[in-house]
């Protein structure tokens, strides 16, 4: 890949308003991992897993890993989790019929995971293809994804929870959210059945898994309270609607949602996953 930094990194890291130094990371990290996939590249749709909790920077990864694998010639899809989470009725309904936590989207059990497996085969084969989409702001997925024309060489997939195992035991509750609205165990018993059936069949495609791993809960927590915190600056600065940020209360009580499946991923995973990336507290890789 060679040690300098391309000028189309210069201008990815401005255009999305990095720090500077964030080469070093995109170098570190994506340099390697793109000459790993090439390495393993074979019959088209090799699907690489990137993991990592929320706020660990997949996203950006995704992104700058798919542009270095693009330079070398290779057709690369990117595919997040996010995008295949049920639409807000199908999500209001489980929430209804098995547990009113189910009408907040994240965790197993709250994703089509029959649609994901059906992009991963449209996108390995020469099909036409449309990637979904969702919509955050509305919380509902948007009616047209995006056009995708396979075969393609490399599926980037990246979420929060890609590659997990279903825990062992999850009869007691980790933290308030499971004690005072779960206290039947209804809700967390899903999720881990959800993990353990249909996530599986997902996650089994995977040929290639990386782990972005973050030092621990606590700092997930205090990087998702600081992008909340850039997001309320900025709606100020453009006098936007406050209400779109969560405070950091808000976002305590949301992401106790992944608590416990984060806390498994980051004792759990790193035995297993094909590319470990160890981050620090500024989400830099310490190894």
């Amino acid at each position: 890949m060679g040690a300098g930094v391309d000028p189309w990194l210069t201008d990815f890291i401005a255009a999305e308003g990095l720090p500077p130094d964030f080469a070093e990371t995109a170098l570190a990290i994506c340099s390697p991992l793109a000459e790993r996939i090439l390495s393993q590249v074979g019959e088209p749709g090799l699907v690489v897993g990137i993991c990592g909790a929320q706020a660990s920077g997949k996203s950006t990864l995704t992104a700058v890993l798919r542009a270095m694998l693009e330079d070398h010639g290779l057709v690369v899809a990117a595919l997040s989790l996010d995008d295949l989470y049920l639409t807000h009725a199908e999500r209001q309904a489980l929430a209804r019929e098995i547990h009113p936590l189910l009408a907040t989207r994240g965790v197993p059990g709250t994703h089509d995971v029959e649609l994901g497996l059906a992009v991963l085969d449209g996108l390995a084969r020469s099909d036409e293809t449309r990637l979904p989409a969702f919509d955050k702001a509305a919380d509902d997925r948007r009616p047209d994804g995006v056009p995708a024309s396979g075969p393609v060489d490399v599926i980037l997939f990246e979420g929060w929870c890609v590659g997990a195992v279903p825990q062992a035991d999850v009869a007691a509750p980790i933290n308030a959210l499971e004690r005072e609205r779960d206290a039947d165990g209804r809700w967390r018993t899903f999720v881990n059945a959800a993990l353990a059936g249909p996530y599986q069949a997902l996650f089994a495609r995977i040929g290639l898994l990386v782990l972005l791993k973050a030092p621990s809960f606590e700092v997930v927590l205090a990087w998702r309270q600081e992008q909340e915190a850039k997001l309320r600056a900025r709606l100020a600065r453009e006098g936007g609607n406050l209400k779109r940020a969560m405070t950091d209360d808000q976002v305590a009580d949301f992401i106790a949602h992944y608590e416990r499946l984060t806390r498994h991923i980051l004792a759990e995973m790193p035995g297993r996953a094909d590319v470990l990336v160890t981050l620090d507290d500024a989400r830099r890789p310490r190894a």
